[in-house]
């Protein structure tokens, strides 16, 4: 089954990869390995999805914001790379979490995306991975997640 075909079956439609917001690229390819920058929450209405985990945002609505964080790693994955079935594997991703000082479940939050990560991979989308809180994210956003994916020739 291809990814593609993964993606439908689990109800996945990818969004239009976002533009950079400032003086970098979408992703770099180097030496069989694609370096994806943050991408932000946005919901699949195209808003931003922004607020603090611990103080105005839950741990579910901070999962589900990690998940679409994923999803739109997937559309620069596909626009970098032509395909999805050239990903060879996940290897690493960093989740940042806009959290409040006594908000202690970033490991939950990123969950959102390493799981969907393994849910359209299989096996190849378990991956080594950070979880940090920061006390603001670029334009209030309550997640971004950042990854590195083996490329497939």
């Amino acid at each position: 089954m291809s990814i593609e075909q993964r993606l439908a079956e689990l109800g996945i439609t990818l969004p239009t990869p976002a533009a950079p917001v400032a003086s970098y690229v979408p992703a770099v390819e180097a030496n069989g390995l694609l370096h994806i920058s943050g991408q932000i929450s946005f919901a699949e209405d195209g808003s931003l999805i922004k607020g603090r985990l611990g103080e105005d945002v839950d741990l579910d609505a901070g999962i589900a914001a990690a998940r679409r964080c994923g999803i739109m790693l997937l559309a620069q994955m596909k626009a970098a790379l032509g395909s999805l079935d050239r990903v060879g594997r996940v290897v690493k991703l960093g989740v940042f979490v806009n959290s409040a000082g006594d908000f202690t479940d970033q490991p939950k939050v990123a969950n959102g995306a390493s799981e969907l990560m393994q849910d359209v991979f299989g096996e190849a989308g378990r991956h080594a991975r950070s979880a940090v809180g920061v006390p603001v994210l670029p334009l209030g956003v309550a997640v971004e997640v950042d990854a590195i994916v083996q490329i497939r020739d």
